[in-house]
C-alpha cells in the first residue's frame, strides 16, 4: 500500500469512528452544578464500566440514575464494584441533569461509613 493510501484510510477511519466515540460520553454541562442535591436511599443494582460507572438509585420513592466516575477512579479510591451491590444503603451527592429530571451525576458517595470523591 502507498504511504498516501495509507494515510487517507486512517484519515477516513478517524471521520467515521469520531462521531461513535462522542456520542459515547456527554459532557458535564449538562448538569446544574448550581444546585447540589443530597440524595439518602439503596442502589438497586448498577455497571462498574467503562466510561463511567452507572447505578439505578431509589430515593424517596424515586428511581435516579447516577453516573459515577471511570471505575479505574473508584478502584483508586476504594470503591471496588463489591460495595455498589443491589440493597446497600448509600448517600449521594451531586448534580442533576438539565433535561432528564431522574438523572444525577453524583460528586462524592456516603457508603459503608466512608466518603468517597468521585470526581
Amino acid at each position: 500500500m502507498r504511504r498516501r493510501d495509507l494515510i487517507e484510510s486512517f484519515a477516513l477511519a478517524a471521520l467515521v469512528l469520531a462521531p461513535a466515540s462522542a456520542a459515547a460520553h456527554h459532557g458535564w454541562g449538562s448538569y446544574d452544578a448550581s444546585k447540589t442535591l443530597t440524595l439518602n436511599g439503596k442502589i438497586m443494582d448498577g455497571a462498574y464500566q467503562n466510561p463511567h460507572g452507572t447505578l439505578r438509585f431509589e430515593s424517596d420513592g424515586k428511581v435516579w440514575l447516577v453516573i459515577l466516575a471511570p471505575p479505574f477512579r473508584m478502584q483508586n479510591r476504594d470503591l471496588p464494584a463489591e460495595k455498589l451491590a443491589p440493597g446497600t444503603a448509600a448517600t449521594v451527592v451531586g448534580y442533576a441533569h438539565r433535561s432528564e429530571p431522574n438523572e444525577l451525576r453524583a460528586e462524592r458517595i456516603l457508603i459503608d461509613g466512608r466518603t468517597v470523591e468521585l470526581r
